[in-house]
């Protein structure tokens, strides 16, 4: 599969790296652009300061040209909380998209939102502060009605970023069990 991975409110870590390298191990093409011009940051506070400091428009401008030049090879999005909402906003957008992947994130869904039975899958941790209940039960009726076929894994205890090990949210266990369900997912795309 053909992936765009979008980094976190941290900023292209080097867990973004590696997780490309994961998926790429596993015989997928994978992009990662930096939204952020480089810069990253040790909390999410910073991260967000700078994140707003750029502007949805902008952030959401770059992810486009970004990925526009791959698109019409059917691309899957994928992406880390604040990744994951600019995954979904372009997968939702793009009715060329394989799939979607997201990882500890979601992101509003327009009202005229549709899309041809999209595999989606979300992995995000339980509570997550970011990624309530109540939104989470929204988010997924919102997807469903937008004709997404969505799979959700929630993950008991782990942090937010649990897939990051250069963050206090890392939980292995959780991370390794996410990196294996997100590749058969994965895999399973090849087929369609």
């Amino acid at each position: 599969m053909n992936i765009m991975l979008f980094h976190s409110t941290y900023g292209p870590r080097p867990a973004v790296s590696a997780a490309a390298d994961r998926l790429r191990g596993a015989g997928h093409e994978v992009w990662t652009p930096d939204l952020f011009g480089g810069r990253t940051f040790d909390t999410v506070e910073e991260g967000m300061a700078h994140r707003e400091s750029i502007g949805r428009d902008e952030l959401l401008r770059r992810a486009v040209l970004a990925a526009a030049p791959y698109s019409e090879r059917g691309l899957v999005y994928a992406g880390f909380s604040f990744g994951a909402s600019v995954a979904q906003t372009l997968a939702l957008g793009d009715g060329r998209a394989r799939g979607l992947l997201l990882l500890h994130g979601t992101s509003d869904i327009a009202a005229n939102a549709a899309v041809d039975g999209l595999p989606v899958q979300l992995h995000v941790a339980e509570p997550d502060p970011f990624e309530t209940d109540d939104w989470l039960s929204a988010w997924y009726l919102q997807m469903g009605r937008a004709g997404a076929d969505v799979e959700v894994y929630r993950y008991a205890g782990a942090g937010h970023l649990y897939t990051d090990p250069g963050l206090p949210d890392h939980d292995e266990e959780a991370a390794e069990a996410t990196w294996r369900v997100a590749l058969g997912f994965l895999g399973s795309l090849e087929d369609d």
